[in-house]
């Protein structure tokens, strides 16, 4: 049995281990409690999911390249009727006036 500083000591190490393993305690309780608050807070609100978000990116992202691989392709084909429209043989239908 130790006596003296040094039993105050031991008491004073185990008091203080004691009290930080109940603040960690507390400090996750408190989390718990604030995320759970803030879900809910979130939840009424009109807020996108991440998941929801990056799919519907990547849909804008494929709707433009596909965009702009029919814009190419248009201006193809109006190039293709401007120069059979130009040629005497071509039979060619006029291209349209744009608006």
């Amino acid at each position: 049995m130790s006596t003296g500083p040094n039993r105050i000591l031991d008491e004073f190490a185990k008091l203080m281990t004691d009290a930080a393993g109940a603040a960690q305690g507390v400090r996750r309780e408190v989390e718990t409690a604030f995320r759970a608050q803030a879900e809910r807070i979130l939840g009424t609100m009109d807020i996108v999911q991440r998941e929801e978000f990056e799919a519907v990116r990547e849909m804008a992202t494929k709707a433009r390249e596909e965009n702009a691989q029919l814009t190419a392709r248009i201006e193809a084909l109006e190039a293709k009727l401007a120069g059979d429209a130009g040629t005497p043989a071509g039979g060619g239908a006029k291209p349209r006036a744009r608006k």
